[in-house]
């Protein structure tokens, strides 16, 4: 009798420990598929951050695009204002220039003239920060009449000279290389020694055409222009033309007479030969009334 009871006691022992087992199995299973469905979407979690971290803020504060432009820009600013006021003004944006108020900043000309119709040009060049504060200097606000604005790329062109420098200092070195040699003939030094400051020649060229591309990149240039207003300037041309009133009829004159002394001589001539073709003909027709 205790022996099919031991053997129905240990049967349930095993069911139960089997039941345990699938049921850790089971859970393992579900915490494997777990671990790769979290390591499947990891990737595209972190793609989807980068992307987020990269998105350009609504608000607009993401950096500009790189277009990949060096752009030298050139304005073009016409102030109009009373004439008295050009001499003062011209004067005023000039030391502001060569001071340093606004930045860094050069004159590169300057050309004035007075009269009834003064007028006066000045060309700067300057760092960007200060171009729209010496621009307001000139115009005082309201006085800006015309202003213009342009920009060249000189991307290619700085890429080129680029280009154009690394190669030299390639060759250059090569031929210095080359030199050191102790089998050349003398020939071959002196052949050698004419290509090597040929060489530096061009790149010094090169150089000197990066500083000047580097300068325009940097720095923007201004040309400003002076002038009268339009109601003084009407004014001052009717002015001039009252003053000029005087010359235009003595000129006139003066044209009248020397055509008049041209035409004198010419009447003169004209008149007597008109004068012997007519005693001519009346000569021929008295002699065929006689015959």
């Amino acid at each position: 009798m205790e022996k099919p009871h031991m053997g129905k006691g240990t049967q349930g022992e095993r069911a139960r420990r089997t039941g345990s087992a699938m049921r850790w199995l089971l859970l393992a299973a579900l915490a494997v598929a777990a671990l790769g469905c979290s390591s499947k979407h990891a990737p595209e979690a972190a793609a989807s951050a980068a992307d987020e971290a990269a998105a350009p803020d609504a608000g607009g504060g993401s950096a500009k695009a790189d277009l990949g432009v060096l752009l030298a820009y050139e304005h073009r600013v016409r102030v109009r204002l009373s004439g008295e006021q050009i001499a003062g003004r011209t004067k005023a944006v000039q030391d502001a220039c060569s001071g340093g108020k606004f930045g860094a900043c050069v004159v590169l000309g300057m050309n004035q003239s007075g009269g009834d119709a003064p007028s006066a040009s000045l060309q700067v060049r300057i760092v960007p920060q200060g171009v729209e504060r010496l621009i307001a200097l000139a115009g005082q606000g309201d006085q800006i009449a015309e202003r213009g604005i342009q920009a060249e790329d000189l991307a290619v062109a700085v890429r080129d000279n680029t280009m154009r420098q690394d190669r030299l200092r390639r060759e250059h070195a090569r031929l210095l290389e080359f030199q050191e040699r102790r089998d050349l003939k003398m020939a071959d030094v002196l052949t050698l020694s004419e290509r090597i400051a040929e060489i530096e020649s061009q790149l010094q060229a090169a150089e000197q055409e990066a500083a000047q591309q580097q300068r325009r990149i940097s720095t923007q240039l201004i040309t400003f222009e002076f002038a009268t207003t339009a109601a003084q300037e009407s004014s001052s041309e009717i002015g001039q033309a009252l003053k000029e009133f005087g010359g235009i009829v003595a000129a006139v004159v003066a044209f009248l007479i020397r055509a008049f002394a041209v035409l004198l001589p010419l009447g003169v001539v004209g008149g007597f030969c008109l004068w012997v073709v007519l005693k001519l003909w009346r000569a021929r027709r008295r002699r065929k009334a006689a015959g």
